[in-house]
C-alpha cells in the first residue's frame, strides 16, 4: 500500500467518524439518559438535579432519569459516571465538593478534569452566615470583634468536613484573622439544630435552609457571602458591608459528560440545558430554593473547576486524609 492510499483510507476513516458522528447528534437522545446525582435522594443537590432532569425530560420527550449514588464523599458516583459509556447517555452534576475531593484524597478512580468534558455550570449557590437568637452579636463586624475578645472560644458548625459549609466559614476565619473552632455535623440539618441551640457560635448556611428559621426568629442573620446584595433578599446586608473586605463564597453545581462524548452530542446537551435554564418556571423554582442560575459555556465551566482545584488545595492541606 503507498502513501497516497494510505492517506486516502485515512480521510475517508474521518469523514466516516465525523459522518457517525452527526447522525448521532442528530437522533440524540433516542434512550432513556441517566442523571447521576452523588447525594442522597432529598438532598439540596438532589432537588436541584431533579429540576434540570424534568426540564431535559420535557425538551427532549425523551425521560433522563436521576439516579442517586451517594457514597465517598462524592466519589462514587463521580466514579461510575467517569466508567460509562461516553455517548451522551450518561450525565454527572458535580459540585464544590468534587473540587474539594480532587485535593484531598491521595487516590482517586477517576480524575476530574481528565476524564470529564464541562458543559456547563447550572447554578451558584450562596450561604448566609447565621448566629444564635441569642448570640451577642448583632452585625458581622460585632461577632469579629466578639471572637477576638475570646480567642480560640468560638466555634463555626459545619455539614461536614470538606463541604461548602466547612470551606466558607475557613475562609471566614482566615481572612479575618479570629480563632475559631470547627465543628463538623453529619450534614445540614443537624448543624443548623446546633446553632439553634447555641450548640456553637455560628454556621454559614444553604439560604434555603435556615431562612424560615431567621424569618421565626430563632437565628439570626449577619450576612449574605456574595459580594453584592441579592436581589431576591434585597434586605440582608453582605459580609464586605460588615468590614470583612473582599469576602465572597458561593456554592457551585455543574453538568458534565464522560470524556470522549462527541463534541456534537456535547453541544446539544449545552444547547438543552440553556434552554431548561432559561425556561421561568425553572428559573423560579431555583430562586425559591436560594440559586442563582448560571448557563456559561463548557471551557469558561472547564476553566472555573481547574481554578477551583486550585483555590481549594491550601485548605483541603489542612484537612484529615479520608479514611
Amino acid at each position: 500500500m503507498n502513501r497516497l492510499t494510505r492517506y486516502t483510507l485515512a480521510l475517508l476513516a474521518a469523514a466516516t467518524l465525523l459522518t457517525a458522528a452527526t447522525a448521532q447528534a442528530q437522533t440524540y437522545p433516542n434512550k432513556v439518559v441517566r442523571y447521576i446525582i452523588t447525594d442522597a435522594a432529598g438532598a439540596g443537590t438532589d432537588v436541584l438535579g431533579r429540576i434540570i432532569a424534568e426540564g431535559l425530560t420535557n425538551l427532549y420527550g425523551q425521560q433522563v432519569i436521576v439516579e442517586n449514588k451517594p457514597g465517598a464523599g462524592g466519589n462514587l458516583g463521580a466514579d461510575i459516571a467517569a466508567h460509562a459509556p461516553a455517548d451522551g447517555y450518561t450525565m454527572l452534576q458535580i459540585a464544590t465538593t468534587h473540587a474539594v475531593n480532587a485535593t484531598l484524597y491521595k487516590s482517586l478512580g477517576y480524575d476530574l478534569v481528565r476524564d470529564f468534558i464541562p458543559i456547563a455550570q447550572i447554578a451558584s449557590g450562596p450561604s448566609i452566615m447565621v448566629v444564635p437568637a441569642s448570640s451577642p452579636a448583632k452585625t458581622v463586624g460585632e461577632f469579629v470583634k466578639y471572637a477576638k475578645s475570646k480567642p480560640g472560644e468560638l466555634t463555626y458548625a459545619s455539614a461536614g468536613s470538606g463541604t461548602c459549609s466547612f470551606l466558607a466559614g475557613e475562609l471566614f476565619r482566615r481572612q479575618t484573622g479570629i480563632e475559631m473552632t470547627h465543628v463538623p455535623y453529619k450534614g445540614g440539618p443537624p448543624a443548623v439544630t446546633a446553632v439553634m441551640s447555641g450548640e456553637v457560635s455560628a454556621y454559614f448556611a444553604p439560604l434555603s435552609a435556615v431562612m424560615q428559621q431567621i424569618g421565626q426568629g430563632r437565628l439570626r442573620s449577619l450576612g449574605v457571602t456574595t459580594p453584592q446584595r441579592l436581589s431576591f433578599l434585597p434586605d440582608q446586608p453582605t459580609l464586605n458591608e460588615g468590614g470583612v473586605n473582599g469576602y465572597q463564597f458561593s456554592c457551585w453545581y455543574g453538568l458534565m459528560v464522560p470524556a470522549k462524548t462527541p463534541p456534537a452530542v456535547v453541544e446539544t446537551i449545552h444547547a438543552s440545558l440553556l434552554k431548561v435554564l432559561a425556561t421561568p418556571t425553572v428559573q423560579k423554582k431555583l430562586t425559591d430554593l436560594g440559586y442563582i442560575s448560571v448557563g456559561d459555556k463548557p471551557e469558561v465551566f472547564g476553566a472555573h473547576i481547574k481554578a477551583q482545584i486550585d483555590a481549594i488545595r491550601p485548605i483541603a492541606r489542612d484537612l484529615p486524609q479520608p479514611q
